[in-house]
């Protein structure tokens, strides 16, 4: 069927729903199973309903389901990705369709990096009121049906929740039902999907005319108590801020504040100024929703989109408080899930462009700068996927080294940890340099490194003792320590810690003599893992009953 394969190649694609009849006969069925999330939403700290204001990013381009659509992946030279995962809350895929199902390989590479998916759910002009009058004047049964049907939705492939976007009039009798269809949808929403959420684009008002606010305020306040959060349109104001957060109270980190990042109308910042916007929205203490991001790409060029990437996170980093990481093990090659080739133990296997979200690996932070340093992506060479992380910089005269911070954690530290590293260091003299990995812990009074009588070290940092071969039982499994060529250096470490809690993972380059030149190097970062040893001794789940549909051969 043409809304499950692609009438060009038969290649699985994902798609949406048009209309309500679509919506209400919609049934899973056995073509749509490519469409099913494999990946579980990993847990972070804190947790996403803590105490803090969120960001929000809603994906919106060029009406959505282009190359992202394929869901093996497709030949895309210059694709858009997004990989500031680490900074962002959640993630909404928009686009015009009545229903909009979040392609899977967002999912995919949302819920590996800790971010929860939504779909849309809109209605717009005459076509839209036509709908809402048949769904919403209806009564419960009518609304109920919609409500049960978005929810099932949601459970099936296995996202979170949905954007509610009601832009068109509403007669008396459909609005007097909205906030009991939304409260029914929340609802069933939560309780078809852990931690599913439902949010209300702030449009209708509570006697059915359509009228942004910009805010929250009484016309619409109805909407907001009945569902996870609001939306806020983007033309708002200082004033504005403030009356929303006085009036929401304790709930003022579920008022999402729109930024339009291509600045259309009268709004503060957009582009590389949208860190005006932000600044502002935290001094309320607000949540954020920015709008089309996809402006670095659409609007700069696919060109130095990465760059350009870089740069626009890296300025709107410190208003967005980061989320850690806090299950082992930790394990990536740094891929962004594209890539001009296709790499595998550090060689070139297969030349040309490839797109595939769902092969998006675990995000470093990616601070644009940190001092002498820079980080950025590296397609040119890889250990395994389509790319490395790449940190550029200079060791100032007199310092002996420099470090960057790639994750933030948050767990109990296991007894005892294996690190491994791979990477390629390049530069005037680099053998004269030393990359190794440190680990920081929360302070603590009774954390101690190996035994003991040893004293805590004053700054929580540790540096994991090297390790030239890997214990016989790990042998196999580490053979990582061994495994470096194609000019990759392969590094395993352990670490052994008692009563402390995981901090941060940096990477640090030394010299190995002070000096009193500047020495600058660029080292390419191929993968990381962070192992508790505890968990690699017990024997995998055996794994029963295996089936496997939908072969096509060419």
């Amino acid at each position: 069927p043409a809304r499950y394969f692609d009438t060009k190649t038969t290649e699985p694609i994902s798609f949406f729903l048009s209309g309500l009849e679509e919506l209400l006969a919609w049934q899973p069925n056995s073509d749509d199973e490519f469409n099913v999330s494999a990946v579980p939403l990993a847990k972070r700290q804190p947790p996403l309903y803590s105490r803090r204001p969120r960001t929000l990013v809603c994906h919106d381009m060029r009406g959505g389901y282009l190359e992202d659509r394929f869901i093996q992946g497709s030949a895309t030279r210059n694709p858009y990705v997004f990989y500031h995962w680490r900074y962002i809350d959640i993630f909404v895929y928009f686009s015009h369709h009545t229903v909009t199902i979040p392609p899977v390989v967002w999912t995919n590479a949302a819920h590996r990096n800790s971010v929860p998916v939504l779909g849309t759910f809109i209605t717009e002009w005459t076509d839209g009121e036509k709908l809402c009058e048949a769904f919403l004047a209806g009564g419960e049964e009518a609304y109920g049906a919609v409500a049960e049907q978005l929810a099932r939705i949601a459970q099936h492939y296995r996202f979170d929740g949905w954007l509610i976007n009601i832009e068109n009039t509403l007669s008396e009798v459909a609005v007097g039902n909205l906030p009991l269809f939304l409260r029914d949808l929340t609802a069933r929403v939560h309780s078809a999907v852990p931690g599913g959420l439902v949010i209300w684009y702030d449009s209708v008002l509570r006697d059915g005319t359509l009228r942004w606010q910009n805010e929250l305020n009484d016309e619409n306040r109805i909407f907001f108590d009945a569902c996870d959060g609001l939306f806020t349109n983007y033309n708002w104001k200082e004033e504005q801020l403030e009356r929303s957060q006085r009036l929401a109270g304790p709930r003022q980190n579920d008022i999402y504040v729109g930024v339009d990042v291509f600045g259309r109308g009268d709004v503060i910042g957009g582009g590389f100024d949208t860190d005006k916007a932000l600044r502002l929205i935290r001094q309320f203490g607000l949540s954020a929703a920015i709008f089309a991001p996809g402006w670095v790409y659409e609007h700069l060029g696919k060109e130095n989109f990465l760059q350009n990437e870089n740069r626009f996170w890296g300025l709107l980093a410190p208003y967005l408080p980061p989320h850690s990481i806090c299950t082992l093990p930790l394990t990536t090659s740094f891929s962004l899930g594209m890539g001009t080739s296709t790499f595998l133990d550090g060689k070139d296997e297969e030349s040309g462009p490839w797109y595939d979200l769902s092969a998006q690996d675990i995000q470093p932070l990616y601070p644009e700068k940190q001092g002498t340093l820079t980080t950025s992506c590296c397609l040119q060479d890889a250990w395994c996927g389509g790319s490395s992380l790449q940190l550029q910089g200079t060791i100032p005269p007199g310092e002996e080294l420099v470090g960057v911070r790639l994750f933030s954690l948050q767990m109990p530290a296991p007894p005892k940890l294996f690190l491994t590293l791979l990477y390629k260091l390049e530069g005037p003299q680099p053998d004269e340099l030393t990359v190794a990995l440190e680990v920081t812990t929360w302070d603590s009074e009774t954390c101690y490194e190996g035994n003991p009588t040893s004293l805590p070290e004053p700054n929580g940092r540790y540096h994991p003792r090297f390790l030239p071969a890997p214990p016989p039982s790990l042998a196999k499994l580490l053979a990582a320590c061994h495994r470096g060529s194609h000019g990759w250096t392969s590094r395993c470490y352990e670490l052994e810690l008692q009563d402390c809690s995981l901090r941060d993972l940096s990477l640090i380059v030394s010299r190995q003599q002070p000096s009193p030149q500047e020495t600058s190097f660029t080292c390419l970062l191929g993968e990381v893992r962070v192992l508790d040893v505890a968990s690699l001794a017990a024997s995998p789940p055996q794994v029963y009953g295996v089936t496997a549909s939908q072969l096509w051969w060419q």
